[in-house]
């Protein structure tokens, strides 16, 4: 007899949302916000080579100037996420992102320009560590994957929405651009200060010596970690160039703002739909062979776009990719709290974080270097290499993440890993 479509809806639901605590949801909703809004990295590239007219060059040294700001909140966010508090640290980094990102839109110099980059990368992303952190404390180890994954499909509800409009709002004017992202900003850090309290555990014993306080040394030398935190890199790599090369190649070709952010709109809208599906196919899979076909899709979804010549085949080559950023991204956050010992979370957190930033570093100057003297087939063509080596490095760590994430693990590897991914 064929099951009740109802009770099988409610089940599903009831298995991918309940159970959670009432502050995880606040800060589902404080980055829903937040991401609603979420223009000004996605569009920097495009504002300041079509709206201000500066060279792809110019728009990659600027590019990397945010991400040097974004690497360096990630130690320092870090850092502060374990020694100050994980809400303290959300909130002054919201308010000084809001303020800041005004500013950005508001200067035309050259110099002030490079300088607000900076700041607006470094503030907007010292938070992102004590959300990992506040995420960690508050749910249970069995549950992390599922609320990882979550979080990823709120900040791409809100990048789906934001992607969509913001081209449309470019054609009225970049600067309502980073108006409305400075409000949602400030709207994301007072639903933080009202509804989540400070989730740091002040009871847990704290390690004395180098590895105590709030240095980075207990993270350093975390071999395995680290190798996870490059392998990270690299496929990070692929995804800036949705941000940096894509816009500036489409923008050559004659497709304007509102048709790029009809094209990545398509990411958020796939992983809007797919996250939750996904999520519920892979539990229980092998965290690091679902890393290895995430890699191989990013890398092969971004190579495929040197063939595309219309929005139909850009959008397809996102969906690709799309597909593999759904796998990848809750994977490695849940993979760095289950490595991560309680007293220094927002370290672990940080660091991982700074495999992504150091990526806004150094992607969009070598991007816009590569497409002015090499052209962009170099930098697609790239893109399968690398994700092939990714996928090649996720693989031979599969061993020792294993053993680590599954204290009973068998010692061939085989045993599923327990909650490993949601």
């Amino acid at each position: 007899m064929p099951s009740n479509p109802v009770l099988a809806a409610r089940r599903v639901m009831t298995e991918s949302f309940a159970g959670l605590p009432a502050p995880f949801w606040w800060l589902w909703v404080a980055t829903l916000v937040n991401r609603l809004a979420g223009f000004v990295a996605t569009f920097l590239a495009l504002y300041l080579t079509l709206g201000m007219g500066y060279s792809a060059s110019f728009a990659g040294l600027i590019g990397s100037l945010y991400g040097g700001g974004a690497a360096a909140a990630s130690v320092i966010g870090g850092a502060l996420t374990d020694r100050i508090g994980r809400r303290p640290t959300v909130l002054a980094a919201q308010l000084a992102t809001s303020l800041s990102i005004i500013a950005l839109g508001l200067v035309e110099n050259r110099l002030l320009i490079a300088l607000l980059a900076f700041v607006v990368g470094l503030v907007s992303h010292v938070s992102r560590p004590a959300f990992g952190a506040m995420i960690a404390d508050l749910v249970p180890d069995e549950d992390r994957p599922r609320a990882y994954s979550l979080n990823f499909w709120a900040a791409n509800i809100g990048f789906g929405v934001s992607a969509a409009a913001a081209g449309l709002l470019a054609e009225q004017g970049y600067v309502l651009l980073f108006i409305g992202e400075s409000v949602a900003t400030l709207i994301s850090a007072v639903l933080v200060f009202l509804k989540v309290p400070e989730t740091r555990n002040t009871d847990t014993p704290q390690p004395v010596g180098k590895e105590g306080g709030a240095g980075f040394g207990v993270v350093l030398k975390d071999g395995t970690f680290m190798c996870l935190v490059g392998m990270t890199f690299l496929v990070v790599v692929l995804f800036q160039q949705a941000a940096t090369t894509l816009p500036i190649i489409m923008g050559r070709e004659g497709f304007s703002s509102a048709d790029y952010g009809l094209v990545l709109s398509v990411n958020g809208l796939l992983i809007v739909l797919l996250q939750i599906p996904v999520s519920r196919i892979t539990k229980g899979k092998r965290p690091l062979h679902l890393l290895v076909v995430a890699s191989l899709l990013c890398g092969y979804g971004f190579g495929l776009t040197a063939f595309a010549d219309s929005l139909l085949l850009y959008a397809a080559t996102v969906s690709l990719w799309t597909v593999g950023e759904i796998i990848f991204a809750p994977v490695g956050m849940q993979l760095t709290a289950q490595l991560a010992p309680e007293h220094a979370r927002g370290r672990y957190q940080g660091i991982y974080g700074l495999s992504w930033s150091l990526t806004a570093l150094v992607t969009p100057a070598a991007s816009g270097f590569v497409i002015d003297h090499a052209g962009p087939g170099v930098i697609w063509g790239s893109c399968a290499v690398i994700g092939t080596v990714a996928a090649c490095g996720h693989a031979l760590l599969h061993r020792k993440v294993t053993a680590r994430t599954t204290p009973d693990a068998h010692k061939d590897g085989d045993t599923e890993p327990a909650g490993a991914v949601g």
